[in-house]
This record gives C-alpha cells, sequence and structure tokens, in this order.
C-alpha cells in the first residue's frame, strides 16, 4: 500500500506509466482478439467440411475479420521508433491562391479530424487563424491517442487539390495546396533547450465568433525561435500564461522533430516539409476532376473513392506509408 501511495505521488511518473500500461494492454487485447477469431474460424470450417452450409458462411464472415484484424496487427509492428506512441501536434498551413487555398486547407482540417475521431482520439484545437472569405489561413491541434504521431506521420508534406471551384462563377478547373506539419508531444523526460535570448514572445487578441464569446484581453500568444525561423501560436486558453505554456510545448514538438530529421538525414521528406507550397513539392495529390483519384506520390498507393478519403479514410495511406518508410530505412542501412 505504501508502494502504491508513493507511485501516486509522482503525478508525472505516474501518468507515464499509466500511459505505458495502456499501450501494453491495447497490444495484448489486439492479439487476443485475432488469437480467438483464428480457433472460431477452425471450428467453423470443421463444421463447414461436414457440409454446414451456415457455419461456412459465417467461416467466411469471420476470415475477412481476421484478415482486417491481422492487417491492424501487421500495422502496429511498423510503429517502432521511439516517438511514435505520442501525441500528435498538427499544423495546417494554406498556400499561395487565397479563398481557393484556405478552402481546401479547412478540407484537409476536417479530413483529419474525422480520422482522428473515428480512432477515438481527443482533438483539442490550440490556435485557428480564419480565412478572408472562406475555410481557414492556418490552424493547430493536439491529436491525443495511442501511437497517435506514429500513424499521423505520414500526413506531414504539402497537399494537392484539383477540382472545379466553387468560388469560380465562369465553373474552371483550379488547383490548389495546402501543407500540413506533423511534429509528436514531447515530455519532460526529453531535454530541449530554448534560450530566452533565441525566442521572441507577442501578445495579442484572441480571435473568436463575437458577440458575448469574444476574449477582450491580449492573452493569445505568438513565440517565435529565431535560429529556425519556427513560429508558434495558442489561443484556446483565456489565459495568457496558460497560452504561453501551450505554445512553449508546441515548439519544443516543432523543435525535436526538426532535429530528428536532421539525425535520420532523411532528405526527402525533411526538404518536402520546406519547399514552397506550390508545383512539384506535393506528397499527395486528390483529383476531384475530370476524374477522381487520390494518390500519394511517396508510396504510390492510390484510391479511387476521393470522397470517401476526404471524409477521413485515412488508414490505407497511412499503413502503406509506414511499409515504405520502413523499407527505405532498411535500404539505407544496406
Amino acid at each position: 500500500m505504501e508502494a502504491l501511495e508513493g507511485f501516486w505521488l509522482d503525478a508525472d511518473n505516474a501518468a507515464k506509466i499509466q500511459k505505458e500500461k495502456s499501450l501494453l494492454q491495447a497490444t495484448v487485447k489486439s492479439y487476443t482478439g485475432v488469437k480467438e477469431l483464428l480457433d472460431e474460424f477452425d471450428i467453423l470450417q470443421e463444421y463447414a467440411g461436414e457440409g454446414d452450409e451456415d457455419s461456412a458462411q459465417e467461416a467466411i464472415e469471420v476470415y475477412e475479420k481476421m484478415k482486417d484484424a491481422v492487417g491492424e496487427l501487421e500495422k502496429q509492428s511498423l510503429l517502432s521508433e521511439e516517438m511514435d506512441p505520442n501525441n500528435a501536434i498538427i499544423s495546417i498551413n494554406a498556400g499561395a491562391g487565397g479563398t481557393e487555398s484556405c478552402d481546401w486547407a479547412g478540407m484537409l482540417h476536417r479530413m483529419l479530424t474525422r480520422w482522428a475521431e473515428s480512432k477515438g482520439f481527443k482533438v483539442d484545437v490550440m490556435d485557428y487563424q480564419y480565412g478572408d472569405s472562406a475555410g481557414i489561413k492556418s490552424v493547430t491541434m493536439m491529436i491525443s491517442g495511442n501511437f497517435a504521431y506514429g500513424l499521423m506521420k505520414s500526413e506531414s508534406g504539402i497537399h494537392r487539390l484539383v477540382r472545379i471551384s466553387p468560388f469560380d462563377s465562369n465553373a474552371r478547373r483550379h488547383t490548389s495546396f495546402a501543407s500540413v506539419f506533423v511534429s509528436p508531444e514531447v515530455d519532460d523526460s526529453i531535454e530541449i533547450e530554448v534560450e530566452d535570448k533565441d525566442i521572441r514572445i507577442d501578445v495579442y487578441r484572441s480571435g473568436g465568433a463575437g458577440g458575448q464569446s469574444v476574449n477582450t484581453t491580449d492573452s493569445a500568444v505568438r513565440i517565435t525561435h529565431m535560429p529556425t525561423n519556427i513560429v508558434v501560436t495558442c489561443q484556446n486558453e483565456r489565459s495568457q500564461l496558460q497560452n504561453k505554456q501551450t505554445a512553449m510545448k508546441v515548439l519544443k514538438s516543432r523543435l525535436y522533430e526538426k532535429a530528428m530529421e536532421e539525425k535520420r538525414a532523411e532528405q526527402a521528406e525533411a526538404e518536402a516539409n520546406k519547399k514552397e507550397i506550390g508545383w512539384g513539392s506535393q506528397i499527395r495529390s486528390y483529383v476531384l476532376h475530370p476524374y477522381k483519384m487520390v494518390k500519394d506520390h511517396r508510396t504510390n498507393h492510390e484510391s479511387g473513392n476521393a470522397e470517401k478519403v476526404l471524409d477521413g479514410d485515412l488508414d490505407s495511406f497511412m499503413k502503406s506509408y509506414l511499409q515504405w518508410s520502413k523499407l527505405s530505412s532498411e535500404e539505407e542501412v544496406e
């Protein structure tokens, strides 16, 4: 009992161990689920072999469930990097193109939010800048859940949309770009040094819907890390201190991801995040006219159901990215 009381006195360490426990429990649950489906399939297959048609049909249904479960286990086995289990911090920015790009950034925000919610992950918006006429200029959000970063790192890069513009009275085809940057949430066990002389902190009035809900104090915070030119903002809290703390957490996560990119020397991916948001730099294209297709230019994985993808069906793209990334790493080692 004393050990238990001592354990809970250290809240940060307790939370860390609880998270590790949750990850292990999820892995065991996935394995147990596959084992139970396999046992059920073997029994049904035996009955089907004796001429039981109902069992034969049930065996097919169980086989499909087992195939999906094994695929999920395979995906989990690819999440082996140190920061993969962590929460993810997502920043989406509209490219050049005004209303078109802002609307596209809003669509990406919806797509990633839908995917996260389908997994039972928690979504917290830290900063949200509305577009002048539609969509968003930028948004930063925290996605909290087991392996959120490991799964969502596949979305980091430039996304390209081709469609008939709903904002063009002549119904012409337009191409829009928006960037997505994904970094892991870092905890206190990872030391990221940020010196006061390297940052500039600006405060301003938070934006909002207006009316009674508008924030009339200068509580929003913008932090600029001058050596890297990384800029982060936070305005979701009413307290300037809380916004500053959250913004510093985002900055440290961005700095950690930058350091890891350099350490891994994955130049192709690192450069993709630094390129201009425009032609030739996209990681994925979403074509809605004259045909419908979503294609990832790194893995060559594609889907003809563009609407479903834009509604958050990203699992196949994430899995193909993890497989491609692992293969690329193995080739570099060789």
